[in-house]
C-alpha cells in the first residue's frame, strides 16, 4: 500500500488536474453545483452496485469517480470564495472530532450502541431541532424508512425486543388484509406502508439492512430471468409464446445455474 507521503501526493496531483479542467476544458468550465448534482447521485449509485457486488476493483474505480465530484464541487466553492478543499475537509475533522468524545475527550462508552445515542444527542445540542432533521427529503423510500428508524432509536424510541417487533409485523400484515377484504384502496395502500415500514423496522433488528437485501434479490431476479429468456431462445421460442409451466421448467434450472 502506498505510503501517507504517496497518498497525499496522489491527492495533490488530483487538485492540479482539476485545476486545469476548470480552467481549459469546455465541458469542465461550464458545470455548476446544479449540474453536477445528478451526475454524483449516480456515481453514488453506481459505487453502491460495486459495494454490493464486492468487486474491490470496481469499488476503487467508483471511489475515484466520487472523490472527483468533491473535488469539483470544492473547486467552484473557492471560485465563489465560499469554500475550499481545505475547509471541506476541516469540516468534517472537526465534527468528528467534536462527535466523539469517547476518543477525543473524557466520555467513557460500553458500546456502539451507547456512541450512536451519543451522536444524537451531541447534535441536538449543536442546534438541530428534531433528530429527523437529517435525513434527506429525496432519499429513496425504503433507505429513509431506514433511516428515520435508526435516529429515533438512537435517543431511546425503541422496541426492546426483536419479537415484539415481529409481532407488529403480524399486525400490520393483518390490519392490511381486513383492508383487502374491504376493497378500500386508499386504506389498502395505508396499511401496505405500514407493513413494509414496520418490515424495514423488523430488518434492523435481525441485522439486515433492507435496501441491499432487496437489491440482492433485484438481481438474483434478473439474473434469473434473463437465463429464462436465453432458454427460450436456445429453443427458438418467444416467452410470450410459452406456457407458464414451460417457463416454469427454466426458472427452476436457472436456481441450480446460480447456485
Amino acid at each position: 500500500m502506498n505510503t501517507r507521503k504517496q497518498q497525499l501526493a496522489a491527492f495533490n496531483r488530483l487538485l492540479d488536474i482539476m485545476d486545469d479542467l476548470r480552467e481549459k476544458c469546455p465541458w469542465d468550465k461550464k458545470q455548476t453545483l446544479q449540474s453536477l448534482r445528478h451526475l454524483t447521485i449516480e456515481e453514488t449509485y453506481e459505487l453502491a452496485d460495486a459495494i454490493l457486488d464486492n468487486d474491490l476493483d470496481e469499488i476503487k474505480k467508483e471511489l475515484g469517480d466520487v472523490l472527483l465530484h468533491i473535488v469539483f464541487y470544492a473547486k467552484i466553492g473557492s471560485e465563489k470564495q465560499a469554500f475550499d478543499i481545505a475547509d471541506v475537509a476541516n469540516s468534517i475533522s472537526d465534527k468528528l472530532i467534536d462527535r466523539h468524545p469517547h476518543i477525543y475527550g473524557d466520555v467513557v462508552v460500553e458500546n456502539e450502541e451507547e456512541v450512536k445515542q451519543n451522536w444524537e444527542k451531541l447534535k441536538l445540542k449543536e442546534g438541530k431541532k428534531s433528530v429527523l432533521e437529517g435525513v434527506p427529503k429525496s432519499l429513496p423510500a425504503v433507505v429513509k424508512a431506514s433511516r428515520i428508524q435508526d435516529k429515533v432509536a438512537g435517543v431511546g424510541f425503541d422496541w426492546e425486543e426483536p419479537h415484539q417487533v415481529w409481532e407488529k409485523v403480524q399486525e400490520e400484515l393483518s390490519e392490511l388484509n381486513d383492508e383487502i377484504k374491504n376493497n378500500n384502496q386508499e386504506k389498502i395502500e395505508k396499511e401496505f406502508g405500514d407493513v413494509l415500514f414496520s418490515m424495514i423496522n423488523y430488518a434492523r433488528f435481525i441485522g439486515v439492512n433492507p435496501e441491499n437485501a432487496l437489491e440482492k434479490t433485484n438481481k438474483k431476479f434478473i439474473n434469473r430471468f434473463q437465463y429464462l429468456e436465453e432458454a427460450a431462445k436456445k429453443e427458438g421460442k418467444q416467452l410470450s409464446d410459452m406456457t407458464l409451466a414451460e417457463m416454469d421448467v427454466h426458472w427452476e434450472n436457472s436456481k441450480e445455474f446460480f447456485k
